[in-house]
């Protein structure tokens, strides 16, 4: 892709276990600090550890309608709320219908789901809100934002599991490339913090009751989380034209698929491989030219082992590497959103963060995983990877400025 039709990021948003907003969490991320603890809604259940969200407050939330929807959806508004301010962009002045909507989730609406469900078996049919589906169908979110924001151009709504909210940027990178629009609000949102996905990522095997250490010798499992991250990209000569600054260029996307299991990853990684290479290919570099990689990071012993050969493999250059679910956790279809918003967020202050719950760096894996402290980052550009059930693989190339 030419420096001249990457599209530029130009706000980002953030809404995690962390804190309510980009602040607070890119202040968690960059001291390495978790956030994972027992959960005492899920205190009975096998596995109980979580990064749940901690209850806040935003003027987005206010506005009437907005206490019907489903968790997931009150998280993506307050992010976008946020990335709309920091691009400095009032839906008031804005061409709706130049302005798109592409969201990414793994599971949607699940707290509706659950409540009505508990509804129907206790008190029958006729207890069911009318507001159920409304929250449960994956598209609200997207809806959501459209609705509050005004948005009458493109809204999708994308599942590729855990490699949604990266797939999400790639649909809407090519939204504004086919010039379908000027503006793309790009959300990833995820709430599954309810007692039947627990269960099911904990009959996988798949869960940690101990904490998210990526790439530690002991990884045991990820602790699953919720969160959203909302990023606002613009074609680069719209945001020249009212004066935007420009957080970073997204300047490669690429994805695959393994077509090999229906959990497991390609034990030779040879599909998130193709994703990596072709999110370089797209953006005109080679692999020594990438200076610091987002990896996805899960804490699971056999992703981990994978994604830490695709890298070496990869970028024998052994650039710094750090993965935000130790402090985080595993925030699924979201979490390419936020880490892509991570990723600029690094890109801007000029340092990679740690990777939180790090101690005994996993030597077969033999790539630099940064763990203690920050460590600082002088070349532009980074790569950001995301990897998810069903075999989907997504990675993003970003660019300073």
């Amino acid at each position: 892709m030419s420096a001249a039709s990457a599209p530029v990021v130009t706000g980002v948003g953030l809404v995690t276990a962390a804190g309510p907003d980009r602040d607070t969490t890119w202040a968690a991320v960059r001291e390495g600090r978790p956030t994972a603890a027992p959960d005492p809604r899920l205190r009975d259940l096998p596995v109980s550890l979580t990064c749940r969200a901690p209850e806040f407050d935003h003027p987005v939330l206010r506005r009437r309608g907005t206490a019907t929807l489903d968790p997931v959806a009150r998280l993506a508004l307050a992010a976008t709320a946020q990335a709309l301010e920091q691009a400095g962009l009032d839906p008031a002045e804005w061409d709706e219908s130049r302005v798109a909507v592409v969201t990414g989730h793994g599971t949607g609406g699940v707290h509706s789901e659950e409540a009505a469900t508990a509804r129907l078996a206790e008190r029958g049919p006729g207890s069911v809100s009318a507001y159920f589906l409304t929250g449960y169908l994956i598209n609200m979110a997207a809806a959501a934002i459209a609705l509050r924001f005004g948005v009458t151009g493109p809204t999708v709504a994308l599942s590729t599991a855990c490699a949604s909210g990266t797939t999400a940027l790639g649909a809407a990178r090519d939204l504004l490339a086919s010039g379908q629009c000027d503006i793309a609000l790009v959300c990833g949102a995820e709430s599954p913090l309810t007692r039947l996905i627990v269960t099911g990522f904990t009959q996988l095997g798949a869960l940690s009751n101990h904490s998210s250490r990526p790439f530690d010798a002991e990884r045991d499992g990820f602790v699953i989380a919720e969160g959203a991250g909302t990023l606002v990209l613009e074609r680069a000569e719209h945001a020249r034209a009212r004066g935007a600054c420009s957080l970073a260029r997204l300047i490669g996307y690429g994805a695959s698929t393994d077509a090999h299991h229906l959990v497991a990853p390609d034990p030779g990684g040879r599909g998130a491989e193709r994703a990596v290479r072709a999110a370089l290919a797209e953006a005109s570099l080679l692999p020594g030219d990438v200076g610091h990689i987002n990896a996805h990071g899960t804490s699971t012993p056999r992703n981990d082992a994978v994604e830490g050969a695709l890298l070496r493999r990869v970028f024998p250059h052994r650039p710094p590497v750090t993965s935000a679910k130790g402090a985080l956790g595993h925030t699924l279809g979201a979490a390419g959103a936020i880490e892509a918003a991570l990723t600029v967020l690094a890109l801007n202050e000029g340092m990679v963060p740690p990777t939180a719950g790090l101690t005994e760096p996993d030597k077969s894996l033999d790539i630099d995983v940064v763990r203690g402290g920050a460590r600082a980052l002088r070349e532009p550009i980074a790569l950001s990877t995301s990897f998810g059930f069903g075999g989907h693989n997504a990675a993003v190339v970003l660019a300073k400025g």
